[in-house]
């Protein structure tokens, strides 16, 4: 086999099959039977003149050449779908799919809400979601948008910079009956708190006073976990006090079971940042769920909308 042998067909199942880590997987999701997969790669690996895969009864893993070919893989099939694209003009926009991460508390509870209407308005466009609050690499994992909170180091991305997230303390009443509710900020430390694992420094409180002062305060409790939803199931629980973002609480805060405590003193709020791999920010049906989340977004609770766009 030669150079002309690297079909796109090929490539396309050597990049899933990279991905996805099982060629039975692949198999299904193509439609096709194991052997037409295996065959594939190894037309591929013969035209390549390398090996891209190793292959166990276990698991298929990228060799050093297969990882360097995956990366350059990936920007061309996205380069060859794009181009079909502007090809057909408006016409592509409202068919295909498109791969989106969401931090995940924030996709369960509001994004996931926003894409069912998203879909409503434009019913031939797939989606589809993952949620992790992990900083994944876009490219590598075939992501086309990123909805992140948090500062961003990426700068190979597109960024697009959707807002604030504001913070607040909050309690549940049975804790605050059971331990009394803090005054001023030096009443915390004799507080159990309820801390996020994955977020660097969870072991010292920030706080911003009336006056604009600022406030450090050590913050400790017994449970520390890295998921959105587990720290509001433990806030309902009674657990201790928590830093939250509106959109986690906002209906628990209006059902009474929890309050607000030291409404003064609030903590810094956080960056919400999309991030669009570059080589997909020219596709029409990717641009449309870009231009709907950025108009949207400012509905979610607590999220105040960049100063140039209120």
């Amino acid at each position: 086999m030669d150079r002309s042998d690297v079909t796109l067909e090929r490539m396309r199942t050597f990049v899933r099959v990279a991905e996805r880590g099982s060629l039975s997987a692949v198999a299904r999701e193509l439609g096709v039977g194991q052997s037409t997969v295996t065959r594939h790669l190894r037309e591929l690996e013969d035209a390549v003149g390398v090996p891209l895969l190793s292959r166990t009864t276990r698991r298929v893993t990228m060799t050093d050449e297969g990882s360097r070919y995956y990366a350059d893989s990936v920007q061309i099939l996205r380069l060859v779908e794009q181009a079909g694209d502007e090809a057909r003009g408006t016409r592509g926009a409202s068919a295909g799919t498109i791969r989106i991460s969401c931090t995940a508390a924030l996709g369960v509870l509001h994004i996931s809400r926003l894409i069912f209407a998203f879909q409503d308005r434009y019913p031939d466009i797939g989606v589809d979601l993952s949620l992790t609050d992990e900083r994944i690499d876009l490219v590598r994992e075939g992501v086309d948008i990123a909805l992140r909170l948090g500062p961003l180091t990426d700068s190979s991305m597109k960024l697009r910079a959707l807002g604030q997230s504001r913070r607040l303390l909050v309690a549940a009443p049975a804790y605050l009956a059971a331990r009394g509710r803090p005054a001023v900020p030096q009443d915390l430390p004799g507080h159990e708190g309820i801390r996020m694992s994955n977020i660097a420094g969870s072991d010292t409180l920030a706080l911003q006073g009336p006056g604009g002062e600022r406030h450090a305060v050590p913050f400790g409790g017994r449970f520390r976990v890295d998921h959105g939803l587990a720290a509001r199931e433990a806030l309902v629980a009674g657990r201790g006090i928590a830093p939250a973002h509106p959109w986690l609480v906002d209906d628990l805060l209006a059902a009474g079971r929890l309050e607000v405590i030291l409404p003064d003193y609030a903590p810094p709020s956080i960056p919400l940042s999309m991030l669009i791999v570059p080589e997909r920010a020219g596709i029409a049906r990717v641009r449309l769920l870009v231009d709907f989340l950025a108009e949207r977004i400012g509905g979610i609770p607590g999220i105040e909308k960049p100063r140039s766009e209120r």
